[in-house]
């Protein structure tokens, strides 16, 4: 059972969420922030606030221990999963993708159903994932955007050339954002779309356009 959970969530666009670092000048050109994208802000703040949220929900788990032990990079994953999803965004908008909370609402659906329920997707979201109840939704509107903005470019994501394609679309759309990560995170790889001190054990080949292996476990 808890394998088919794992399965039925284990390719999704969520999981293209990694970690960033800002350029030693860009540390000090906006203190307090974890990241700069596009612009806009990431205040350190709000990723440490989405850290202890996770954290929170893993403490009240019955396998906290094995929870904690395995997410050491949680930080460095919080702060991916916001980074990406801007980019996400802007390849989006690009391509003319709209998502609407409808949709999400029938991803979630389906997915509690293939989890076994509400309560099993909060399980398997959080030993997963490291996502917090409270992050589920945002979480799963990826799930919704990357195969629509597959759709959008013509592009099958069940394929190498596919995948090469939306691989593309997410590096430009990472470029245009100018991504500016804080030193003490890292640093982020416009061409892999991750922070380069991290690499989430979920990413799939859409991301990791130069066929490399992705991580197995946390």
């Amino acid at each position: 059972m808890h394998r088919r959970r794992r399965t039925a969530l284990a390719v999704s666009a969520a999981t293209l969420v990694a970690a960033p670092l800002l350029s030693a000048c860009g540390g000090e050109a906006h203190p307090g922030a974890a990241a700069v994208v596009g612009g806009e802000r990431i205040e350190v703040s709000a990723v440490q606030a989405r850290t202890a949220d996770v954290r929170s929900a893993q403490e009240a788990s019955e396998q906290s221990e094995q929870l904690v032990k395995k997410s050491g990079q949680l930080t460095r994953a919080k702060l991916h999963s916001l980074i990406f999803g801007r980019v996400l965004d802007r390849a989006a908008k690009d391509a003319g993708v709209s998502v609407s909370r409808k949709e999400v609402q029938q991803v979630r659906t389906a997915a509690a159903a293939q989890s076994g329920g509400e309560e099993g997707l909060r399980t398997v979201m959080l030993e997963q994932r490291w996502v917090a109840p409270g992050q589920i939704e945002e979480d799963l509107r990826k799930e919704v955007q990357l195969p629509k903005l597959a759709q959008a470019l013509g592009a099958d994501l069940q394929s190498p050339a596919g995948q090469q394609v939306v691989g593309e679309a997410l590096t430009k759309a990472s470029k245009a954002l100018h991504i500016d990560v804080n030193p003490r995170y890292g640093t982020w790889d416009d061409a892999k779309v991750q922070l380069s001190t991290y690499k989430a054990p979920w990413i799939t080949q859409v991301t990791t356009t130069r066929q490399e292996e992705p991580e197995a476990g946390a």
